[in-house]
């Protein structure tokens, strides 16, 4: 083992037990890092020598070999992370990625159903059947709470409370949080888990998890993007720009319209930085400019 595997492997299993990252966050990390250390190989560059202008060098061919500017800031994400933890760790001397930012570039706003396209899409639902329940009562759930579709998919029973009106959510990092019920969003689910609705769905396995698919088993995230298209399909929704994340986005930003306190939606989506949040902000301003120059008379003069 090099003498760079060592601390890239303290890094990871910090990352793991101490931060709470995701095991997809972990590899993602572990790979961008892997690279750089090909790099340094490559210019016999030992770690403790590695130097700021050397990190700019490698972030430069990084992206003249093209890679995306996400891809990019993620990189540099994963490398500051590893150098400053080493640093604080007494492993390095020095920390040589303290100057190391990528590129300032606009992230790009979310794009948001409107509200009556929301309304459209979950009231086009006619309740016929037990999958129609589940479907209304789904949408309701990723539209009501702006729930990541990760948390849809693990949701247990147990994690329902009908008598406070709160849902208890697992996100990133196994972070829980407690959610309210909206009353569309209560009724939809007392209906689908009542007689006519999930009990009706056959099941081959006992299993708590309160979505499932028409065969009874736990419904999969490619099951949830199979209703959304189905469902905005006959709603007259464009299918592509509708998906569990554009209802998380839609979420956010119509709570915000409509004078939500930013803290208030960060606790909500499960944010850990209230800078994730803050975009949301900007998609509700770029809303208000865009009516705003639409409705003023004196708007165009």
């Amino acid at each position: 083992m090099t003498n760079v595997d060592l601390p890239l492997a303290g890094y990871l299993q910090w990352l793991a037990i101490e931060k709470g990252r995701s095991r997809a966050t972990i590899d993602a990390y572990g790979r961008d890092i892997a690279r750089l250390r090909r790099w340094m190989a490559d210019h016999d560059i030992a770690l403790a020598d590695l130097t700021d202008s050397q990190l700019e060098h490698y972030v430069t061919d990084l992206r003249n070999a093209g890679l995306a500017e996400s891809s990019l800031a993620r990189n540099i994400a994963s490398i500051r992370g590893w150098l400053q933890f080493l640093f604080l760790e007494k492993q390095l001397e020095a920390d040589p990625s303290q100057r190391l930012h990528a590129n300032s570039r606009r992230r790009s706003l979310p794009k948001p159903l409107g509200e009556e396209e929301v309304a459209r899409l979950i009231d086009s639902i006619c309740i016929e059947s037990p999958i129609d329940r589940r479907d209304r009562a789904l949408l309701e759930l990723l539209y009501g709470t702006g729930a990541r579709v990760s948390e849809v998919v693990t949701l247990q029973l147990e994690d329902l409370d009908f008598d406070e009106e709160l849902i208890r959510l697992t996100g990133k990092g196994a972070r829980q949080r407690l959610v309210p019920m909206g009353s569309s969003l209560t009724l939809a689910l007392k209906d689908y888990l009542g007689p006519s609705g999930r009990d009706a769905i056959r099941q081959i396995r006992r299993t708590s998890r309160v979505f499932l698919n028409s065969r009874g088993a736990p419904i999969s995230r490619q099951g949830i993007d199979l209703v959304i298209d189905k469902r905005a399909l006959a709603a007259g929704v464009d299918r592509s720009r509708v998906s569990a994340h554009v209802f998380r986005h839609s979420c956010a930003t119509h709570m915000l319209a409509h004078g939500a306190d930013i803290r208030v939606v960060q606790e909500l989506l499960g944010h850990a930085s209230i800078a994730t949040t803050q975009i949301y902000t900007a998609v509700a301003v770029s809303s208000l400019k865009r009516e705003y120059t639409n409705a003023h008379p004196r708007a165009h003069d």
